[in-house]
């Protein structure tokens, strides 16, 4: 004869229990992703703001150098606006000199072009009304470079040159890891004042200027070196990368507005589940 259980309860597994609903996070936790998402959303969206603003300034820059190197030339500045001479305002503009060179005094600066690796060579240029001003008369491929001038040929006053070129900003310190060494006659950059102390030229002029393709090449019977330069060959390059990055930092802030709006709805979503009976 058969035993009923006590209490009713059958053997085996309970049934009909009740499964808990998911734990629903706390208001601290969720106060702390909130603030957590908006700020990434805000610093993310401030950081591709500001990549637009840059991408605006870069093609004003592009756009004031690429009229600066096709307009007529004018007169280099002459010593009373040296002070005035920057960057923003001057650099790849097109000048034009007039004077003599100083070829003993030609310095030899590292370069690396489309033709090859080889040498600039800077020469200063005594100008008419007596400033001084370093040119890059163009590209040798020999590095380094034998010049044949001696101090007695510094070019005869009776044939004066005249040349048209860029106006370049000085390089100061020296290339990538390398520095220029006066002592030794090394030189990675084309530092302007570096180069007019080692020389012993005094006052210069802040800037130096590339001499064009057309200007090497008329004063090219003149010149002492072995080797002839090659000018016109200045790169004129800007890195515009800056709508790629705002690109990014915009994505990046509809992904952290994203990860907010699914903590929001996951967190509704596990207050709203009923639980489930088994």
């Amino acid at each position: 004869m058969s035993q009923t259980p006590r209490n009713g309860v059958t053997q085996g597994k309970e049934t009909g229990a009740a499964k808990a609903a998911p734990a629903s996070r706390s208001k601290a936790s969720l106060v702390f992703l909130a603030i957590c998402a908006g700020f990434f959303f805000l610093l993310f969206v401030a950081l591709g703001t500001w990549q637009v603003v840059r991408l605006q300034w870069k093609l004003d820059l592009i756009a004031k150098v690429d009229a600066r190197v096709h307009a007529a030339p004018v007169d280099a500045p002459a010593h009373d606006e040296w002070p005035q001479v920057s960057a923003g305002r001057d650099e790849y503009r097109r000048v034009r000199l007039a004077g003599r060179f100083l070829y003993s005094k030609t310095t030899a600066v590292q370069a690396s072009t489309d033709l090859g690796s080889g040498s600039w060579l800077l020469t200063p240029l005594q100008t008419t009304n007596g400033d001084i001003v370093l040119v890059n008369r163009g590209f040798v491929s020999t590095s380094p470079i034998k010049l044949i001038a001696s101090t007695a040929q510094d070019g005869p006053a009776d044939k004066p040159v005249e040349l048209v070129g860029l106006l370049r900003m000085s390089e100061q310190g020296g290339g990538f890891l390398r520095s220029n060494d006066a002592g030794q006659n090394r030189w990675y950059s084309r530092d302007v004042q570096a180069i007019a102390d080692a020389r012993g030229l005094g006052a210069v002029a802040p800037y130096f200027v590339d001499a064009d393709k057309a200007s090497s090449e008329a004063n090219a019977a003149a010149a002492p070196d072995a080797e002839k330069p090659i000018g016109g060959l200045t790169v004129i390059a800007f890195h515009n990368s800056h709508l790629v990055y705002a690109l990014t930092w915009y994505a990046l802030a509809l992904m952290a507005a994203g990860a907010g709006y699914w903590v929001v709805r996951d967190e509704r979503r596990r207050r709203n589940r009923p639980a489930q009976v088994a």
